[in-house]
């Protein structure tokens, strides 16, 4: 008996790397026909070329989030090769934490922040929105944070821009009950993210690490001195201390992976020895 996800096309934007990339291929795993989307067209065709090399089906096209005119490109070109939209991942996205007064060193890069994170997610909506109208279903998937929970110090732009994300889909879920299911992706700290390389000053990373800071901070020390204990280290283990991107992608996969008639609203998840307290 084959998955839901079996034969659904799912569009991915951000597939060139990271967590797009991953969940492109999961999903090819599964069965489904994926449209691997990046602003990077050489990295969108790479991923690409991993699924249909494990023998299933996908496509790559170069769209730029912040341009309507990509994401409607984008749809229709996954319209004329597979026939219709089911999921619409929003993934890309950028995290340039800084405190307020790094303004001069972080204002093009929070400006850029509220291109991809605010504009990008809805400019996937739009994107696809009467497509998925038409067909009488579809399945819009964002992809929040932990920090749009609650504003904390060298936050206040992309915890703003996340929080944000939040709105746009519970206003989407409301909108659209019983023709577009939404689902909500809130991550944790996921350590071995390019995410991080956005990050204008390490240390606004501390609002994620609250009273924890010290101990995180020595942890990852541990860590990248390969003196962790392995215990910290093992998925199997309640002391597990951070998030892989893997674990964090099969629950966003999981959630794809329903009946039509079954929508996982939100999702967060975490590695159970962590620190962040958002």
């Amino acid at each position: 008996m084959s998955e839901p996800i079996y034969d659904r096309v799912v569009i991915v934007t951000g597939a060139g790397s990271g967590f797009g990339r991953l969940i492109s291929q999961k999903c090819g795993a599964l069965g489904a026909r994926v449209v691997c989307a990046d602003v990077d067209e050489a990295q969108a065709a790479a991923t690409a070329e991993t699924i249909r090399a494990a023998g299933h089906q996908a496509m790559f096209q170069r769209a730029d989030v912040t341009r309507l005119d990509d994401m409607r490109a984008l749809a229709a070109g996954a319209v004329d090769r597979f026939g219709a939209i089911d999921v619409m991942v929003n993934n890309a996205g950028t995290m340039p934490l800084a405190f307020y007064r790094d303004h001069e060193a972080a204002m093009d890069a929070w400006a850029r922040c509220i291109d991809v994170n605010i504009k990008g997610v809805l400019h996937g909506i739009v994107a696809v929105h009467d497509q998925m109208l038409s067909q009488g279903r579809g399945h819009v998937v964002n992809l929040s944070s932990i920090y749009g929970n609650f504003p904390v110090a060298g936050a206040g732009v992309y915890g703003a821009t996340k929080a944000a994300v939040n709105f746009l889909s519970e206003s989407l879920r409301v909108e659209s009950q019983g023709r577009i299911k939404v689902t909500t992706v809130r991550p944790t700290g996921v350590p071995a993210t390019n995410l991080a390389g956005g990050i204008v000053n390490p240390e606004a990373t501390l609002g994620i690490t609250g009273h924890n800071t010290a101990d995180m901070a020595a942890r990852f020390e541990a860590l990248l001195a390969g003196q962790l204990p392995a215990r910290e280290l093992d998925r199997d283990d309640i002391g597990y201390f951070a998030l892989d991107p893997e674990s964090l992608t099969d629950q966003i996969v999981y959630a794809i992976n329903q009946p039509w008639g079954v929508s996982i609203a939100e999702i967060t998840v975490r590695a159970s020895g962590e620190g962040y307290v958002l």
